[in-house]
């Protein structure tokens, strides 16, 4: 009995943390200490409270999860560029680490892939050049989240930008005019926010949409220049929509891409139209992707496909 009660006395003992989160948490703690701000870890390690200039609470489920992801070298950035985020989003009215504080206020804009840091972005890839990334509100008044925030929240980055779609098309619905572009018939679709062009993933709510698809030009973040593919107009079409798109990015601040795309199955390709200056003379060079290619071939010798050339 005595053994008995001796081992039942005993207290148990705490499982000793993994050799990551020691790391982790020694690396944060220089740095809040490089940021001017002594820290404290909570007993579980999934916050910590800077206490200096201003006293602030950070969530660390997001960042410790990003860190694994990631190889160590990176951690110093990683770290470094959570806490300086978290200090200079600290007056935000919402904790963007709370998925319901901030659910009804996602949205998705579509930006190019040379203008982001992949790193500090949610987003997912709708061409090579084309990023759909995940935000906090619209426009000028939104902002980017950050990968370590989302790691906060009980779903994936997927669900995420899901979920901002749905937000963006419940939002608003586009104006939708008729336009000509040199001859080529275009539907214009147009938003007040810059992320119409989410739309895209429900063009059929605006359009009828071909079996072939249609080509897509997107000017700006609130724009979609459309134009079906249904006759080897399409040829020319893809001349037009360029030129005007080009035209569009070099005169226009906040123009987004200056290429055509061609938007079939749920999924957006890029046609790759070079303007090529030779003999003084500017001309355009289309290497359509495989796919599409095929059905251009096809639309050629189709009985309705030999007009509107």
């Amino acid at each position: 009995m005595r053994l008995f009660r001796r081992h039942r006395d005993r207290r148990p003992e705490t499982p000793p943390r993994p050799v990551e989160e020691v790391d982790l948490d020694s690396l944060l703690a220089l740095v809040a200490d490089n940021l001017g701000y002594a820290c404290a870890f909570d007993p579980g390690g999934a916050t910590l409270t800077l206490t200096g200039p201003r006293r602030i609470v950070v969530r660390l489920t997001g960042l410790r999860a990003e860190a694994l992801r990631r190889s160590r070298e990176d951690w110093p950035v990683i770290v470094s560029g959570h806490l300086s985020h978290v200090l200079d989003t600290a007056d935000e009215p919402f904790d963007a680490c709370d998925l319901e504080q901030v659910r009804p206020m996602l949205r998705t804009r579509i930006q190019l892939d040379d203008d982001l840091d992949a790193a500090r972005v949610v987003g997912r890839h709708l061409t090579a050049d084309l990023v759909e990334v995940l935000t906090i509100g619209d426009g000028a008044a939104g902002r980017q989240v950050r990968p370590e925030e989302v790691g906060c929240w009980p779903i994936t980055a997927a669900q995420a930008l899901d979920l901002a779609l749905d937000n963006a098309r419940r939002d608003e619905r586009l104006s939708v005019t008729e336009g000509d572009l040199g001859g080529v018939a275009v539907r214009r679709l147009t938003g007040r926010t810059e992320g119409a062009a989410a739309h895209l993933r429900r063009l059929s709510d605006y359009l009828p949409v071909p079996s072939d698809g249609v080509l897509v030009a997107l000017p700006d973040p609130a724009t979609l220049i459309v134009h079906p593919v249904e006759s080897i107009s399409v040829v020319r079409a893809i001349e037009r929509l360029r030129l005007f798109a080009q035209r569009e990015f070099d005169m226009r601040a906040g123009a987004l891409s200056p290429q055509v795309y061609w938007w079939h199955g749920g999924r957006l390709s890029l046609i790759r139209a070079d303007l090529v200056s030779q003999d003084g003379q500017t001309r355009l060079v289309v290497a359509p992707p495989p796919d599409f290619a095929r059905v251009i071939a096809a639309l050629a010798v189709r009985p309705d496909g030999a007009t509107g050339g």
